[in-house]
C-alpha cells in the first residue's frame, strides 16, 4: 500500500487535497480495507507516521525557498533602484559637461581663434545654430536645479520627465536646425585643413585654450550636439528599464522615452528633406562643354524616358498627375518671383538714373548770373539737392529696399530649381508608380520624388507668405523714403521761396506771374536760337580781294561748278598733299586718287596741285547782294512723284538758285529704288546732287550720288539744310 500511495501520490500532494491529517488518516485506512495482504493496520499506520514525518520537511523547504525568493527579489529592486540613480545622474551629470565643453569651444576657443591673422574665412558659419542649443540644454538644467531635489529623492524622476517633455518642442526646433547645417560645419573644416600653415595654427590654439580636454580640432566640440540628441532615448530608456512599473512616474517616464525618440526621427527627417533640397536648389553656372562633359549612357538613357514621357502628356497619350494645391502654391510662387524680379530690375534702372543725376554740377557752370536773386537761389537748392539730401536719399534707398529685394530675388533661385527638380522626378515616378516591385534604384526615386512633394508642400507655403511680407515691407519703405525726400524738398524750398518777389501773390496771381515768366524767357531763348542760326548760315570765310583773282583765274581754268572751298585748315600727311587753310578756294580736278579712293580728291590751288580730304571741301557758292531765291528742294511737296520721263520737256527746266554757304543735301524721306537706274536713300541721309534733272530734262528726278554709288531720286524727296547744323545721321522729315 505505501508503494500505492508513494507511487500514484506524494505526501504533500494527499495533505492539500484532503486538508487535515485525520482526512488523509481515513483515506489510508479504507484503501487499507480493500488491499489484501499480509501487512496490519499496525504497520499501515507507522508508513503513515513517515509519511507525515517526510510532510513537515517539505514545508520547511517550502518556506526556505519563500524566504529566500523574497530576499532575492528585495536585492533585485534595490539593484534596480541603484541601478535606475546611476542612469538618472549619467543624464545630468553627462548634460553639465555637455553644456561646459560648449561653453569652452563658443567662448574660449572661439575668441582665440578670432585673434588670428589673417582673420579665418566664415568662422561665424562653424558656430551657426550651436546657441540655440547651448540655451535649451541650460534651460534643462536650470529646470532641473530649481526643484531642489537630488536624484535619489522619489519625486526627482518626476521632475526629470516634466522637464524634458516642457522643452521638447524647443529641444526639436534647436537641434534640427543644428544637424541640418552640420555638413557646412564639416565642409568649412575640411577647407581650413586645406592651408597646412593655417590649419596647424589652428589646433595650436585649440589645444592651448582647453589643454583639460586635450582636443585638437573644432569638430571634437562641434560633434557634440549630434551624439547628444541621439543619447537622450538611450538614457531615458535606460532609467525605464530600471525602474519598478509600480512607480508613480512610470507612466510619465515612459511617455518621456517615448517622445525622445519621435523627436529623433522628426529631427532625422528634417534633415534629410534639407539635403534634398541643399541638393537640388544649388545653381550652376555651366558652359556647354561641362554639360557635355556630364553627359553618360545611364543620364541620356534617363532624360530620353523623361523626354518620351512629356511627349506623351502633351499630347494627351496618358494623363497627367494632378495635384491642384501644389499647382496653387506654384502658380502663386511665380507670380510674386515675376513681381520681385520687376520691382527689382526697375529699382536698379531708378538708382541708375539717381547715380546720373547727382554726377550733373550745373552750379560749377559759369553763367555770369551773379546778380540774379532766383539764380542764386536755384543754384543753393541745387547745391544742397545734390550734396546732402539725394545723397542721403540714395544711400537709404539702397539699404532698405534695394538691398532686401536683392537678397529675396536670390532667395527664390531655391524654390525654383526645387520645383522643376520636382517635376523631374514626377516624370520618373509615374513610370514606375504601376509596378508591385521595385527595385532598389526604383524605390530611391520614388522615395526622392516623395521627399521633394513634401517638402515643397510644407514649406512652399511658409516661403510665399514669408517673401510676399518681405515685399509688403520693402514697399512700405519705399513708400516712406518718397514721403521723407518730399517733407525735405518742400523744407528746403521753403527756407528760400519767402524771399522771392512773388511769396506775397494769392495763387491766381502766382500762376500769371508764373506764365509771364516762362514766356519771357522762352522769347530770350528763341532770340538766341535765332542768333545762332543766323551766325551758322553766315559763310565759313568771307573771300578777300586777293582770293578774288585766284576765284577768277580757277573759274576761268575750270569750270564754276569745279569750285569748292576749305571748311577747315587742311596740313599734308602724304607725299602729294597739299597744306592749306581754312576758306582757301581750290578747283577739283578728280574725285578720286590714283588708287580709287573717293576720301582725297585731287584740287587745283591757284598754281599747285595735290590732294585734300574730301571731307573738307564745300561746293563754293558766290555771295550776291541780293538774297538768293528759295531752294526748289526745300518748296517741294511731300506728295510723291509722277513717272519720270525721257522725252525731253522744254517747260520742265530746272529751276537753278543760289544757295548759302555751307548748305548741304539730306534725303528728307526713306526711298526704295525700283529700278537699276534709281538709288535708295534712307531719311538724313546727307547726298550730293549731280544733275538736278533726269537724262530729259525732268526736274522731278535729280540725278544724285551717296555713299559712292550714283542714281536718280525724286527731287521732292531731297531737303537743303545748313551743314553745320544738320547732322548726317539725324532725319528730317
Amino acid at each position: 500500500m505505501a508503494h500505492i500511495l508513494r507511487t500514484n501520490r506524494s505526501p504533500a500532494e494527499s495533505l492539500r487535497r484532503h486538508g487535515t491529517p485525520e482526512e488523509f488518516t481515513k483515506e489510508v485506512k479504507e484503501v487499507a480495507g480493500q488491499v489484501r495482504g499480509p501487512r496490519t493496520v499496525v504497520e499501515m499506520v507507522g508508513e503513515m507516521d513517515g509519511l507525515a514525518e517526510d510532510l513537515a520537511e517539505e514545508e520547511d523547504e517550502e518556506a526556505e525557498r519563500q524566504k529566500k525568493a523574497a530576499a532575492e527579489q528585495a536585492a533585485a529592486r534595490e539593484r534596480a533602484a541603484q541601478r535606475q540613480l546611476m542612469a538618472i545622474q549619467e543624464l545630468e551629470e553627462t548634460e553639465k559637461n555637455y553644456l561646459k565643453h560648449l561653453q569652452i569651444c563658443t567662448v574660449t576657443i572661439r575668441s582665440n581663434l578670432e585673434k588670428i591673422q589673417p582673420p579665418l574665412a566664415n568662422l561665424d558659419g562653424m558656430f551657426q545654430h550651436i546657441d540655440e542649443v547651448m540655451e535649451v540644454s541650460g534651460r534643462f538644467l536650470s529646470l532641473l536645479h530649481q526643484a531642489h531635489m537630488k536624484p535619489s529623492d522619489p519625486q526627482y524622476l518626476e521632475t526629470l520627465c516634466t522637464s524634458f517633455l516642457t522643452l521638447s518642442r524647443d529641444i526639436e526646433t534647436a537641434y534640427k536646425e543644428y544637424l541640418a547645417n552640420y555638413n557646412n560645419i564639416t565642409a568649412i573644416e575640411n577647407g581650413y585643413k586645406q592651408k597646412e600653415v593655417l590649419w596647424m595654427e589652428m589646433v595650436k590654439v585649440i589645444k592651448s585654450s582647453a589643454p583639460e580636454v586635450n582636443a585638437s580640432t573644432l569638430s571634437f566640440f562641434l560633434v557634440m550636439p549630434v551624439q547628444r540628441i541621439a543619447r537622450y532615448p538611450l538614457l531615458l530608456q535606460t532609467i525605464q528599464k530600471h525602474t519598478d512599473p509600480q512607480h508613480p512616474a512610470y507612466a510619465l517616464l515612459e511617455e518621456t522615452a517615448h517622445t525622445a525618440v519621435q523627436l529623433n526621427c522628426r529631427i532625422n527627417e528634417y534633415k534629410r528633406f534639407r539635403e534634398v533640397a541643399d541638393k537640388y536648389k544649388k545653381t550652376e553656372n555651366l558652359t556647354i562643354k561641362d554639360k557635355i562633359n556630364r553627359l553618360s549612357g545611364h543620364s541620356i538613357a534617363k532624360k530620353t524616358a523623361r523626354l518620351s514621357q512629356y511627349i506623351k502628356h502633351e499630347t494627351g497619350m496618358i494623363p497627367k498627375m494632378k495635384d491642384e494645391e501644389f499647382d496653387s502654391l506654384v502658380g502663386f510662387f511665380f507670380v510674386l518671383e515675376k513681381g520681385i524680379i520687376e520691382l527689382h530690375d526697375n529699382m536698379e534702372a531708378y538708382l541708375i538714373h539717381l547715380q546720373r543725376f547727382l554726377s550733373c554740377k550745373p552750379e560749377e557752370a559759369d553763367l555770369d548770373l551773379e546778380g540774379e536773386k532766383t539764380a542764386l537761389f536755384s543754384k543753393e537748392i541745387t547745391v544742397a539737392l545734390r550734396q546732402w539730401i539725394y545723397p542721403a536719399y540714395e544711400a537709404r534707398l539702397k539699404t532698405l529696399v534695394f538691398k532686401p529685394l536683392s537678397s529675396l530675388r536670390e532667395l527664390m533661385t531655391g524654390p525654383r530649381n526645387l520645383i522643376r527638380k520636382r517635376q523631374d522626378k514626377l516624370l520618373d515616378f509615374e513610370m514606375i508608380e504601376e509596378k508591385s516591385n521595385l527595385s532598389y534604384d526604383e524605390q530611391a526615386v520614388a522615395n526622392t520624388y516623395k521627399t521633394m512633394n513634401t517638402l515643397l508642400l510644407t514649406e512652399l507655403p511658409q516661403f510665399n507668405g514669408k517673401a510676399l511680407q518681405l515685399l509688403w515691407t520693402t514697399l512700405g519703405a519705399f513708400s516712406c523714403l518718397q514721403r521723407d525726400l518730399s517733407a525735405d524738398m518742400e523744407q528746403l524750398a521753403t527756407s528760400f521761396t519767402h524771399q522771392l518777389p512773388h511769396s506775397y501773390l494769392d495763387s491766381s496771381a502766382f500762376w500769371e506771374w508764373a506764365e509771364g515768366s516762362v514766356l519771357e524767357e522762352a522769347r530770350k531763348l528763341e532770340a538766341l536760337c535765332q542768333s545762332v542760326q543766323d551766325e551758322l548760315n553766315a559763310p565759313i570765310v568771307q573771300v578777300s580781294v586777293v582770293s578774288e583773282k585766284r576765284l577768277k583765274l580757277l573759274t576761268d581754268k575750270h569750270s564754276s561748278d569745279k569750285i569748292y572751298q576749305l571748311t577747315g585748315p587742311v596740313v599734308a600727311t602724304r607725299d602729294l598733299d597739299l597744306t592749306l587753310n581754312k576758306g582757301e578756294l581750290v578747283a577739283v580736278i578728280s574725285e578720286m586718287d590714283t588708287r580709287g579712293d573717293r576720301r582725297r580728291w585731287l584740287v587745283d590751288a591757284g598754281g599747285p596741285r595735290g590732294y585734300v580730304p574730301a571731307s573738307k571741301l564745300t561746293r563754293y557758292h558766290h555771295v550776291t547782294a541780293d538774297p538768293p531765291p528759295q531752294s526748289p528742294y526745300l518748296m517741294a511737296s511731300s506728295s510723291g512723284p509722277g513717272p519720270r520721263r525721257h522725252s525731253y520737256s522744254p517747260g520742265a527746266q530746272p529751276v537753278v538758285s543760289m544757295a548759302l554757304p555751307c548748305f548741304q543735301v539730306f534725303a528728307g524721306y526713306d526711298f526704295t529704288a525700283r529700278s537699276s537706274h534709281e538709288i535708295s536713300l534712307r531719311a538724313g541721309e546727307p547726298v550730293r546732287v549731280v544733275e538736278p534733272h533726269d537724262k530729259r530734262g525732268n526736274s522731278e528726278w535729280s540725278l544724285v550720288e551717296a555713299r559712292g554709288q550714283r542714281g536718280y531720286v525724286p527731287s521732292n524727296y531731297l531737303a537743303m539744310l545748313p551743314s553745320v547744323v544738320a547732322s548726317p545721321t539725324m532725319p528730317y522729315h
